[in-house]
């Protein structure tokens, strides 16, 4: 990722790094300073290069003038703090630090390739965006959605459903105005879902985590006012919307992508940079199937093995991501929050169960089958 953009003698400096211990420092778009993860084993690296300019020394004569430079900084990653000098002919000329705030907020000139796989969702996201400056994609695509919705079920429920879906995406949008990103909108995709959409690449996992985390967050919180309206009304639309509410937005936390519980442990689980922590996330994932088959709860604990399997798989690609990592306490607050989203839609999703109800025990009977 790129963690550092210097303005020189008319050209940018940039400085690309990764968790893996590589740096490289450009010169405009010219590499002139290398470190490999073998040799960049400490925290303090020191980049050297030169250029040359042309200096008259008569009115008709131009000799060349080699300028020495030297970069020297002092990086840690977990938790992330950087601090640079740049020095020409041993003069320093720049100095300062950078904290993950500072990441977060920058806009990469040049960032790293990062091999990309085709996948239907990426291919419609791709679609939208190319539509998503018109506002009537908007109300076509709801318009869509309310139709398709009510020709399976009721006119009602599709509107509940549609309410359901608008509210879980409001939490992404607020999440990524809590970032300072521009949004475009909401726009809402017939038996897929919905999709909050932005312009502006995020930086750093830990605003994967919270973009991501907080339209669940936002579900629960939806499910848990259906339920006190209930318990204050006995209405049973209420009840149906809490518990459908909860199942729609629980198998959103699955760790499969791109659903959002596939880019939160994701974001996890690749910020752990030892192998314990890789044994810690596989504990933890068999811990969570162990649980769900306990509970009855067979096609989630399925769905979490097969999820769990993906994200162990490109565990190893971790460190061509450009995204800065979370450090420890992030990771454990991140991993809590989770925990207890997932906790509070289950319980739930119980509850409504133990009522006897049919159509209220349906969630659960389609997580235990």
């Amino acid at each position: 990722m790129e963690l550092l953009q210097l303005e020189h003698f008319g050209q940018t400096l940039r400085l690309q790094a990764s968790v893996a211990g590589w740096q490289q420092l450009y010169w405009g778009d010219q590499i002139v300073s290398q470190l490999s993860a073998t040799e960049n084993k400490f925290a303090k690296s020191t980049h050297h290069f030169e250029f040359s300019q042309a200096v008259k020394q008569t009115a008709s004569i131009e000799a060349p003038q080699i300028t020495k430079c030297r970069l020297e900084i002092v990086l840690n990653w977990q938790p992330f703090a950087m601090k640079y000098q740049l020095f020409v002919d041993d003069s320093v000329v720049q100095s300062g630090q950078k904290d993950s705030k500072d990441i977060e907020q920058q806009v990469p000139i040049k960032t790293l390739k990062v091999e990309k796989k085709t996948s239907t969702v990426g291919l419609l996201s791709l679609l939208f965006k190319l539509f998503k400056s018109a506002k009537i994609i908007k109300v076509v695509l709801a318009g869509a959605s309310l139709a398709a919705y009510s020709w399976f079920f009721s006119f009602q429920f599709a509107l509940a459903l549609i309410a359901c879906l608008v509210f879980h995406e409001y939490g992404h949008i607020r999440a990524m105005r809590y970032f300072s990103m521009q949004t475009k909108g909401i726009y809402l995709i017939p038996f897929v879902g919905g999709l909050a959409l932005t312009d502006q690449k995020i930086n750093t996992r830990w605003q994967d985590v919270v973009i991501s985390i907080m339209g669940p967050t936002f579900g629960l919180i939806l499910s848990c006012a259906c339920l006190l309206g209930y318990w204050f009304t006995g209405s049973p639309f209420l009840a149906g919307l809490a518990v459908f509410n909860a199942l729609l937005n629980l198998f959103n936390l699955l760790p499969i992508l791109p659903l959002d519980g596939g880019h939160i442990l994701k974001s996890i689980s690749f910020s752990m940079n030892s192998k314990i922590g890789l044994v810690a996330c596989v504990l933890g994932a068999a811990l969570g199937v162990f649980v769900s088959y306990r509970l009855g709860l067979a096609l989630l604990g399925f769905l979490l093995l097969i999820g769990s399997l993906e994200i162990f798989f490109e565990w190893r690609t971790r460190f061509q991501s450009p995204l800065l990592p979370l450090d420890k306490y992030a990771q454990l607050v991140s991993a809590v929050w989770y925990l207890l989203t997932v906790a509070g839609l289950i319980a739930i999703i119980f509850y409504f169960a133990s009522s006897g109800d049919q159509l209220l025990s349906l969630p659960l009977k389609i997580l235990g089958s």
